[in-house]
């Protein structure tokens, strides 16, 4: 026998832990402007370069800069600005009205606000989304009533979901937002198969689906790439690559070492990595997958780096796994600031105008929350009335159903 070294197992770290300072040095940063701009007719494999790089459009100074500019008109930029901001302020609402127990459970979306925004208005409003939680900024863009989504996250009388989903599980076919799954990455098949099932329709709607970053771990990712190619499938799939799934680190689902955007490369699927905290990089990069999936010319894998600025959700403390101040060393910022750098840099927006706006949008969600209040909260014990769990489960109740119902209500 030949002398060898033994062998050793690699258990991926974070590159910063409670108490540090983390080194991003792993996300592999370029300057803006830099990345080529494809035609959208591009073979897969012409794209493969672009699953390494960073798609980015405005610079340090918040100007657009290079192919990928959008050249969106000072009107669109304010009203993608606007959704973003009630968004946020959505977001910072809902979770102190879970920290009064209005509501069970809550997930927000702060530092990831573009990423939902900038897509909604890249598509059309038809188009189905098939969201994980992060995605309450999509349906906020498409102008879904803000007190239906409240009266979600309250399982109360007017919920339509009548308490049956975990709060920020949303549902609205009339808006393009499939219902989430809590199950992670079932949303990647569920629209390979809505996509390929409204191309064999002759229809011209197209599927967009996201997951996080912990998610391209699970069966149900690759086996959704593979139909995808396979059939050329309609469909945009998203990976928002947030640096955290929980408490566990990016690089234990094997982001750091490589790409989440390069496992689409390998399955023969054009694949862009592009700066999730640039409100025009993701709107540029969204319409270039959408032109591509209306003309027939097969899916579109992007993967959109930015950071999960607050905790997992209202179960999860982030201090106990990484540097309380991490958000704000992160070198892509924050994605409102990015936008209304811009906006002021154009002449079109102010500092002034900025405070208005948040005001306005805070506003906006507090008359919204007080309305869907008056239905029900946790807190006061107005929720979905028992008798629901018996109903929209058979088109004709049966029998037993039927008997168990009579006999909780003999016993109200």
């Amino acid at each position: 026998m030949t002398d060898s070294n033994a062998l050793r197992l690699r258990v991926p770290e974070p590159s910063g832990r409670p108490g540090e300072r983390t080194d991003f040095s792993y996300l592999r940063l370029e300057s803006a402007g830099t990345v080529p701009r494809p035609k959208p007719d591009v073979p897969p494999l012409e794209t493969a370069d672009l699953a390494w790089r960073l798609i980015r459009v405005l610079d340090d100074d918040g100007n657009a800069v290079g192919p990928w500019d959008p050249k969106l008109t000072p009107k669109e930029l304010v009203t993608g600005l606007r959704h973003m901001l009630v968004t946020r302020a959505f977001d910072s609402r809902m979770l102190m009205a879970q920290r009064q127990r209005k509501m069970s459970f809550y997930m927000q979306s702060l530092g990831e606000e573009a990423i939902g925004v900038a897509q909604a208005m890249a598509l059309q409003p038809d188009d189905m989304c098939f969201p994980s939680y992060r995605q309450q900024n999509i349906l906020i863009a498409r102008g879904c009533p803000l007190s239906d989504m409240i009266c979600q996250l309250l399982s109360n009388r007017c919920d339509r979901l009548m308490g049956r989903q975990l709060p920020v599980m949303y549902s609205r076919r009339d808006y393009g937002f499939f219902s989430i799954s809590g199950n992670l990455a079932t949303q990647f098949v569920q629209a390979v198969g809505w996509a390929m099932a409204s191309a064999i329709k002759g229809d011209t709607r197209i599927a967009s689906a996201w997951i996080g970053d912990g998610a391209t771990a699970a069966a149900d990712f690759q086996t959704a790439l593979t139909f995808a190619q396979v059939y050329q499938a309609p469909v945009i799939l998203n990976i928002v690559n947030n640096q955290w799934a929980i408490s566990t680190f990016q690089s234990l689902a094997g982001g750091e070492e490589a790409t989440f955007a390069a496992r689409g490369t390998g399955s023969g699927i054009a694949s862009l990595r592009a700066d999730g905290n640039d409100f025009l990089a993701v709107y540029a990069v969204s319409q270039w997958a959408a032109e591509r999936a209306r003309r027939n010319l097969g899916p579109t894998l992007i993967e959109w780096v930015s950071y999960r600025a607050g905790p997992h959700s209202t179960s999860d403390d982030p201090s106990r796994y990484r540097p309380k101040d991490d958000w704000e060393h992160f070198p892509l910022g924050d994605p409102i600031e990015r936008l209304k750098q811009h906006l002021i840099g154009l002449g079109v927006w102010s500092q002034t105008q900025h405070e208005h706006a948040l005001e306005e949008a805070r506003e906006a969600v507090l008359q919204a929350q007080q309305e869907a209040e008056t239905h029900g909260t946790l807190a006061n014990g107005q929720t979905a009335q028992p008798a629901t769990m018996f109903e929209d489960v058979y088109e004709q109740m049966p029998w037993h159903l039927q008997q168990q119902l009579e006999q909780m209500e003999a016993l109200r």
